[in-house]
């Protein structure tokens, strides 16, 4: 009696990947080639364990949980009794807990710039724990998989087939049949990724099988002015403001990794500070270039910042680590308690006097808050820099650098890089009578926080730069952009906005949900492509290019892809039209690889950079059905073989009886007359 309920690929999370580093196994959650089954058991409690992992006369199980009941505790205890566990099912619902981080407490500890040797006193978060609600279960090793499971039909329906065939009964044992699951979800990877990425060289056949792949994808980056793209290195006379972001997270369940706090707070922040700038740099340009940077990969030991640290250092980026005057930071910035964001600095860099121009820009930030209803503040002790792409800039020379954040110390996120992480962290809510395109610009109590900040960046940028003083109160950040973008980003990205900024080509990775921002390794992932398409409409020029001239700009005079991208994008539908007025952007924006320095050194162990790699795999899914008891199973097999060898012995008989059973009477020779 067996029930198919439907592919699971679209809920799968945690177990879908398994990610390896140098040394082990890191949020590896893999099943056997031939999938594994287990008799189901919905967890109703901690002591509820008891009967899958001892008491349950019929192992392994297959344990469905409420995530309430998706903790540490209880994961390692089933974790060391796997033998009697076939895999894990978690309902991830659609309201928050108090608190959940699968991160470990101190994000990124090994590859950023502290350690033995660069203040060592502040290494390893010794005087600051940034995210001490992080309980590590991402970076554990489970020798079954986890599923996750939305909270809808198909769950109820697991449910009520435990219910009707497996809940015990006063302790005693169900009785047969009972209904069982099936998880498929096999790695290919193996070990570590030295081993993973030497097994992928050795090619024995003519269609080679990889085994896994390096994470990574492409940073985004524009300037107010352009570089020509083909040359690279030093630029004499050239100072660079860098204002830099995030643009991934994660989450132990891939797929709803939304990084609401994590990674969209901070880039949707500067974006709307990238736009604010676009009519006074070019009617009052600083002397200063500013540079805006959108780092991926980052929460993999800053596979992002780090590529581009390595690209300056070896002359393979527009400018070199030299031409940057200071490095401005947007962190996680939408949860600010009160009436403060804090501005972190390195302590160890400013006792040099060749940085003390962070003051400075403290300067800048704080006398750029006027009109608005916060204060940017200096943390009152002396502490080691949040987890951040500046530290990767530090571990090569010291640069002038803040990270403005909506915590002093610990994280306001109570649900730092997880499935928690979401719209409803950010108190993003919308009345419920509005439509769709109404949410999209219904202006958030959010959104307008997040203006404010935005506003901030803008103006202290500009004067970081050397901009005119007195046109910086004319900078303002849009609160309709902002409102849109948290929309796109967060709720739906299938929307009229993102629809009109982006290419036709691209109009189908636009979803009624929001993008997941795993990293992963298929490159141009989709915020990707939503952060440069709209960083080139927020920052660039409408043209009155044709698209076949917006895809062949050097044939004509005044145009060049060594100095711009061309982006040709949809439009608007006009109104009375059912034609997209469609047109060709100009921006310098740019794409670069976001891929670990390692593995273009070949340098799988190494303790610089990422080393991180995700196992191939060829499908997910899951399966129900009713299974019958072991006594009949045997019962129905002893059937079968006595059949089978009864059969063979009358067949054999008959063979050897043949001439007898099938011969015929022969009829006399006619008689010749």
């Amino acid at each position: 009696m067996l029930t198919e309920i439907l592919d699971y690929h679209r809920f799968i999370g945690g177990d879908s990947i398994c990610i390896l580093r140098q040394a082990f196994f890191l949020s590896c959650v893999s099943a056997s080639i031939s999938g594994d089954t287990g008799v189901i058991h919905v967890l109703e409690s901690e002591e509820d364990l008891e009967w899958p992992l001892s008491k349950g006369p019929n192992p392994p199980y297959m344990v469905l949980l409420e995530s309430s009941l998706f903790t540490r505790s209880i994961m390692m205890k089933m974790k060391n009794e796997s033998n009697r566990v076939a895999g894990v099912a978690v309902v991830v619902p659609n309201t928050s807990p108090p608190e959940f981080s699968p991160h470990t407490t101190c994000p990124n500890e090994n590859t950023g710039v502290y350690s033995d040797n660069y203040g060592p006193n502040l290494a390893h978060c010794n005087t600051t724990v940034w995210n001490p609600r992080g309980n590590g279960l991402s970076y554990e090793e489970f020798d079954f998989p986890v599923f996750s499971l939305k909270e809808d039909n198909e769950t109820e329906f697991i449910k009520q087939c435990y219910l009707d065939h497996n809940r015990a009964v006063n302790g005693s044992a169900p009785q047969y049949p009972l209904c069982a699951m099936q998880l498929f979800s096999h790695m290919h990877a193996v070990t570590n990724t030295p081993t993973c990425m030497r097994r992928n060289d050795i090619n024995f056949s003519i269609n080679p099988e990889m085994v896994c792949d390096p994470l990574g994808d492409y940073n985004v980056w524009g300037s107010i002015r352009p570089y020509n793209d083909t040359v690279f290195g030093h630029k004499e006379n050239e100072s660079v403001v860098i204002a830099a972001a995030r643009l991934d997270s994660r989450a132990f369940f891939w797929e709803v990794s939304t990084g609401a706090e994590g990674s969209v707070s901070g880039f949707v922040t500067l974006l709307a500070a990238a736009q604010a700038l676009r009519e006074v740099t070019h009617e009052a340009p600083p002397t200063r270039n500013i540079l805006f940077a959108f780092f991926q990969g980052e929460t993999f030991d800053y596979i992002g910042s780090s590529r581009m640290v390595y690209d300056m250092e070896n002359g393979k980026f527009v400018i070199d680590l030299d031409n940057i005057h200071s490095v401005l930071e947007i962190g996680q910035v939408a949860l600010h308690s009160g009436n403060n964001l804090f501005l972190h600095s390195d302590p160890v860099s400013r006792r040099n006097n060749t940085v003390n121009d962070v003051k400075n820009l403290v300067n800048n930030l704080q006398s750029s808050t006027a009109g608005l209803g916060f204060l940017l503040v200096e943390p009152n002790v002396s502490q080691p820099l949040p987890p951040s792409s500046l530290q990767r800039f530090l571990r090569a020379q010291p640069i002038p650098g803040i990270v403005l954040a909506d915590h002093e110390s610990a994280f306001n996120n109570r649900y730092y890089e997880s499935f928690y992480d979401n719209a409803a962290n950010l108190n993003l809510t919308y009345p419920s009578d509005l439509s769709p395109e109404e949410q999209l610009e219904f202006v958030t109590h959010t959104a307008e926080s997040l203006t404010d900040v935005a506003t901030v960046v803008a103006r202290a940028l500009y004067k970081q730069a050397g901009g005119d003083e007195s046109r910086v109160n004319t900078i303002k950040a849009d609160p309709k952009i902002v409102t849109q973008m948290l929309y796109g980003f967060l709720v739906s990205s299938n929307n009229s906005w993102f629809q009109a900024v982006m290419a036709p080509e691209l109009k189908n990775i636009l979803k009624p949900s929001p993008p997941e921002y795993y990293v992963g390794v298929a490159m141009s992932s989709t915020p990707t492509r939503l952060v440069q398409y709209l960083l080139a409409n927020l920052t660039g020029a409408a043209t009155n290019l044709t698209q076949s001239q917006c895809q062949k700009p050097d044939e004509l005079p005044n145009e060049s892809r060594q100095m711009y991208s061309y982006l040709w994008v949809q439009g608007i539908v006009p109104p009375n039209s059912t034609e997209r007025d469609s047109f060709c952007v100009r921006a310098s924006v740019r794409l670069t690889k976001a891929v670990s320095p390692a593995f273009e050194l070949g340098e799988y162990a190494s303790k610089d950079y990422s080393t991180w790699t995700e196992s191939r795999w060829k499908f997910i899914k899951a399966r129900i059905f009713l299974v019958a008891s072991r006594d009949l199973e045997m019962l129905t097999l002893g059937v079968g073989v006595a059949v089978l060898f009864t059969s063979l012995l009358v067949t054999y008989f008959i063979s050897t009886k043949a001439d007898v059973l099938f011969s015929s009477t022969r009829e006399p020779a006619s008689a010749a007359y």
